[in-house]
């Protein structure tokens, strides 16, 4: 009997060494590589603001070509409220996303409005150029579709009218379905198209069934309310509510 338990607590004390080596050697592992884990997330991201803006291709997309695009790129904090640039945080260290669960860096918005319950106080925008006349201003957009919040970048030509590339980075909407915002032919009918009508603050620029060939592009076939989705975000994120104030210092009248 003794020699039986003697058997069993050996087999326990294996098990349990196994168990502590193979658990130190994940958290050795998980701590040496996460400053390489952060390094590509940035890369990721930065590769998803150019790709968006039309600056690269996805086939391009090589770490060099990325570090060398997003050098010309300045990154920007712009108070939401009052649409204006600000240095009340960094924009290296700011997380936007983050700070819109924090009651401290975020106010109630009307969920109605875009199926969120609050907004940051401040926003990141990417600019091309010079920051009093940019070549090109880019958002960072989110908002729902039918089963996920689709996180993308929105970019627009200097005019802060003119839409020169939209893309989503992350999403969960039904492949072949809403999952078509992935499309590559239905970016490319973004590009020239007008986000405003003239001098009117109300942004015009979504998807519709039949496009007026100026502010919209043609739906999502099968996917009605990731449609209604996109359109939702996108006017949300350039209305006077969100970035609309910021942008109407570029504004230049147009369709």
């Amino acid at each position: 009997m003794s020699k039986s338990n003697d058997s069993i607590k050996k087999t326990l004390t294996v098990a349990f060494v196994l168990c502590l080596v193979c658990a130190v050697i994940v958290s050795v592992s998980a701590v040496a590589l996460k400053p390489q884990q952060v390094a590509n997330q940035e890369l990721d991201r930065r590769s998803n603001i150019l790709i968006a803006a039309g600056l690269i291709t996805a086939q391009e997309a090589t770490k060099e070509r990325i570090t060398e695009e997003f050098a010309k790129i300045q990154v920007k904090v712009v108070d939401l409220r009052t649409g204006q640039f600000t240095n009340d945080v960094s924009a290296a260290d700011y997380d936007q996303v983050r700070a819109s669960k924090d009651p401290a860096q975020s106010f109630a918005l009307n969920k109605m409005a875009i199926g969120v319950n609050r907004l940051e106080n401040y926003g990141l925008v990417y600019l091309v150029g010079n920051e009093a006349n940019p070549d090109r201003i880019i958002l960072p957009v989110r908002g729902p579709g039918l089963w996920s919040t689709l996180y993308g970048f929105l970019a627009l030509e200097g005019d802060g009218n003119t839409i020169a590339g939209m893309g989503f980075y992350q999403h969960a909407e039904t492949p072949g379905l809403g999952g078509e915002v992935d499309n590559p032919n239905w970016k490319a009918q973004w590009p020239g198209k007008k986000t405003f009508s003239g001098d009117t603050m109300q942004p015009q620029l979504g998807l519709s069934k039949t496009p007026d060939g100026v502010h919209e592009v043609d739906t999502l076939s099968g996917a009605t309310l990731t449609a209604r989705g996109v359109t939702n975000l996108l006017q949300f994120w350039v209305s006077d509510k969100a970035y609309g104030s910021f942008l109407a210092k570029f504004r230049q009248g147009g369709a």
